[in-house]
Order: structure tokens, then C-alpha cells, then sequence
């Protein structure tokens, strides 16, 4: 009795098998087509011998049967600068795969380039193969590579920059004390991330309204447009002398320029105009001591400060915008910070002479209920002072010191265009239209611009100027 039992279990196992061995049928029919998330992966300019990101493609089975896919690779095989990697096998090609019924999988792509030692872009193509069914699909693969110089963990001396193809630091490069790196108009500069400028020396940077210098990350995805903390910025060291900063862009790092300690009030550490430093998860102009001369620059969004001087100097900001509107997470900084001491390992406290930071036709204000924090300790020099100046600051903070706070606007805003999508132009209400002082308005006669400022009733406050079309 047992063992006819025994024949039955197995009988019915075995039915139960061979049912599901027919139930799991494939979809054959030559008309049968696979569907995809994009018919074309696409990899905006990747620099030579450098990875691209990672793209994905998604690939999914319509039906309500298998389909056996015989092979999926790259056309180009083992010569392809392609990388596939397909639900977790790497290789350019992978055979019998059963992709089941109403079922993905997901392909992803990375590419690198070799160079080419060529000035001017360059285009790479493939493509990856469905075959199944006795037919085939195929997805586009293209990606537009840029051969570049490269640079990194390295000093250098005294070089010229020009504008052919672009410059890549990965790692950390550093100008050599008494020698200049001179950056001609137009050229743009890539860092990787962690990588940071040093300059022991000097650094001219002298671009354009036309032709900008260009300080951004590597990545060049779309995703990355505006993303802080991409790479480490630029630093200034201390003995670090005549830098100068014209029609420049500097963004997505963490902290844009850091100027460490020189004063010297003839000579500025660093003199810097026409220039935009933008989303940094730190700040903007980080200074030391040092001595700083500014005009005509947007420093906006930024995790902590816009501009933080420090530990005393010398600083002169003309026509200015700072507009802090970070919107990445919270933030309990201002904009601005003044002060005049630091305190060293040991809890002491080391005060040093604020001899000038002159804030003249400037814009300062954000989304956070005061911008300004002057943080000071009066048993040395202190001179400061916000003259013909739109301010962002709380009921409690006093500007009646005539001393420190002349023609200061405190109860407008400035009415900016679109600040929170980088666009700090003066509506035509702005309370800050017309109101500048003469003096600064004709030494800066134009704006970032290039409109005068000398053209209407007065200046305008910040870096621009707004001109009235009839």
C-alpha cells in the first residue's frame, strides 16, 4: 500500500513538472519587439581617459510570455570604448537571457576616451544588439568626448593658459611662490572632485564680458548644473600677491576663493570684478587678514557665507551683489560676516586691526531674516562701514552710528528678478534703482554689464544696472 503511494507522490510531482515545463513557454513571433526607456543613450562631453558617469537603460518584455534573448553586446565588441554592465554581469556581451513576462532588466553604460590630441570635440558612436526571435534591436550608444589638458597633484611654474581645449585638475596643482599662472580669455577650467587650486605665487585670470573664464567641475551632466560641492575651490596662500580675478565664473565648489593672510593695502591680495561665484556648500570669499578689492560681482547661494572676512584686513566692495538664497538645506549663517580676532588651539583669544571694510553702492540680502553679522572686539582698529547700501538685518540691529552706516537702506527689498534661478537683475520697483553714490557710480561707470551707470538719475545699487527700454 505504501509503495503505491509512493508511485502516486511521485507520479503527481512529476505531472506537475512537465504541466509547468509546458506552461513556461517563449514568445517566438518574429513581430515580438522589446521596449526601452531611451532609443539612444546619450553622454554629454566626457574628457579623454577619464570615466564618464554611469547611464541606465531599461529594457522590458511586453508580453505575457518569455522571450529568450539569444545575446545582448556592444556592436564594436572588445574595441568599444563602451562598459556594459548587465544585471550585474560586466562584459560586452551576454548570451541566453530569459527575460519573463511583463519583466525588465537594466543595462547600465560608462564610457572613457582616449585622446586624440585634438582641439576641437569629437563624437563616439555604438551601439548595443538585441538578438532574438531570428531578428534584431538595437540602442544607439553616443558620446561626445573632448580631449584636455590635464593636470595633477603637481607644482608649476610660471605658464600661460590659452583658450584651445580645456584644462582638467584632478587632485591638487599648486603655483609655485614667485611664479604667475596667466589665464587668457575664454579658457575653461575642470576640476575633479576633491581637487583643489593653490597659489603660493600669483594668478591672473584676466577673461572678458565676451570671452569668461570658467572655474566648474568635471561633471557636465544636466543634473549637475547647479550642484554644490563639486570639487574644493581655489586658495590664495598666505605670501600669495597681486591675483586678479576679471569677468570670471567660479562655481559648484566648496568654498569659491580663500584668501589667506597678506596685508597689503597698495598691493591687494586679491582683486576680483565682473565676476559671478556661485553655489558653494561653504562659502564664496572666505578672507583671513587679508586685503581684498571688489566691484561688479554676484556671490550668491551659498550653505554658509557670501563673504566672510575674518581675523581683520583690509576690504573694499564696489557695486556688489550678494544675494544668498540656498535652498539645499538649512541654513544659520549670514551672508555677510565681519570680524577681527580668532581664537588658537590653546582658547586664547588674538585680536587683529579691521583697517578697512568698505562696503560702497552694494546689494546684501537673501531668504534668511538678517544677512549681516558683525561680529567685533573693540581693543583694536575698527573700521567699517555700509555707505548708500540695500541690507537685509532684524529690528535689533542698529544702523543709526553714522560712522558705520550711511544713506543705508534697511526696510526694502531689493526686488530682484528671479533670485532663486540666479537671475539678480533690479525689477523696475526695486528701492535700489537710482539710489548709489555718484562718486562710486563714476569710478565704476559700467555695470557687469557693460551699461553705463552714469546714463540716468544715478546709479543703481549692485551689479546691475537697470536700463528702462520705452
Amino acid at each position: 500500500m505504501f509503495k503505491s503511494l509512493k508511485y502516486i507522490i511521485i507520479s503527481v510531482i512529476l505531472f506537475h513538472v512537465f504541466y509547468s515545463c509546458e506552461k513556461e513557454e517563449f514568445y517566438n513571433s518574429i513581430d515580438a519587439n522589446l521596449k526601452f526607456s531611451s532609443d539612444t543613450v546619450l553622454f554629454d562631453t566626457i574628457f579623454t581617459t577619464v570615466g564618464s558617469s554611469t547611464q541606465m537603460l531599461k529594457v522590458k518584455n511586453p508580453y505575457n510570455k518569455i522571450i529568450k534573448i539569444s545575446s545582448i553586446g556592444l556592436a564594436g565588441g572588445e574595441t568599444s570604448p563602451f562598459r556594459l554592465n548587465i544585471d550585474g554581469y560586466a562584459g560586452v556581451r551576454l548570451q541566453d537571457i530569459e527575460l519573463r513576462e511583463k519583466d525588465s532588466l537594466y543595462i547600465f553604460v560608462e564610457i572613457t576616451i582616449d585622446p586624440t590630441n585634438s582641439n576641437l570635440p569629437l563624437v563616439v558612436k555604438d551601439s548595443i544588439i538585441f538578438s532574438f526571435n531570428d531578428k534584431e534591436q538595437d540602442i544607439k550608444l553616443i558620446a561626445f568626448g573632448q580631449d584636455v589638458h590635464k593636470y595633477g597633484h603637481e607644482v608649476i611654474g610660471s605658464e600661460t593658459w590659452i583658450n584651445d581645449k580645456p584644462y582638467l585638475i584632478y587632485d591638487t596643482l599648486v603655483v609655485d611662490v614667485n611664479s604667475t599662472l596667466t589665464i587668457e580669455p575664454g579658457a575653461i577650467l575642470h576640476f575633479h572632485k576633491n581637487s583643489r587650486l593653490f597659489v603660493a605665487g600669483t594668478i591672473e585670470a584676466n577673461g572678458t564680458f565676451d570671452s569668461p573664464i570658467v572655474f566648474q567641475s568635471d561633471r557636465l551632466e544636466d543634473e549637475y548644473e547647479n550642484i554644490p560641492g563639486q570639487w574644493d575651490g581655489i586658495w590664495l596662500m598666505s605670501g600669495s600677491k597681486n591675483n586678479v580675478f576679471n569677468y570670471a565664473e567660479i562655481k559648484n565648489a566648496i568654498i569659491g576663493i580663500q584668501v589667506d593672510t597678506f596685508a597689503n593695502e597698495i598691493n591687494p591680495t586679491l582683486l576680483i570684478s565682473n565676476s559671478r561665484i556661485e553655489n558653494m556648500t561653504s562659502t564664496a570669499i572666505y578672507a583671513q587678514g587679508s586685503t581684498i578689492k571688489a566691484y561688479n560681482n554676484i556671490i550668491s547661494n551659498c550653505g554658509q557665507f557670501g563673504v566672510a572676512l575674518t581675523i581683520g584686513g583690509s576690504y573694499e566692495f564696489y557695486h556688489c551683489t550678494i544675494g544668498n538664497y540656498w535652498g539645499f538645506s538649512a541654513r544659520s549663517t549670514s551672508s555677510l560676516l565681519i570680524n577681527n580676532y580668532y581664537i588658537d588651539i590653546n582658547g586664547t583669544m588674538h585680536t587683529r586691526p579691521l583697517t578697512k571694510a568698505l562696503f560702497g553702492n552694494c546689494i546684501i540680502y537673501g531668504n534668511k531674516t538678517s544677512e549681516v553679522y558683525i561680529d567685533l572686539h573693540d581693543n583694536t582698529e575698527l573700521n567699517y562701514k555700509f555707505d548708500h547700501t540695500l541690507i537685509k538685518v532684524d529690528s535689533d540691529f542698529s544702523t543709526s552710528d553714522p560712522n558705520h552706516f550711511e544713506n543705508v537702506i534697511t526696510e526694502y527689498s531689493p526686488n530682484f528678478i528671479d533670485p532663486y534661478e540666479g537671475n539678480f537683475e533690479l525689477d523696475t520697483l526695486s528701492a535700489a534703482k537710482d539710489f548709489g553714490k555718484d562718486e562710486y557710480g563714476d569710478l565704476y561707470r559700467l555695470d557687469i554689464n557693460l551699461q553705463n551707470r552714469t546714463s540716468d538719475s544715478g546709479p543703481d545699487l549692485g551689479a546691475f544696472e537697470r536700463v528702462e527700454t520705452p
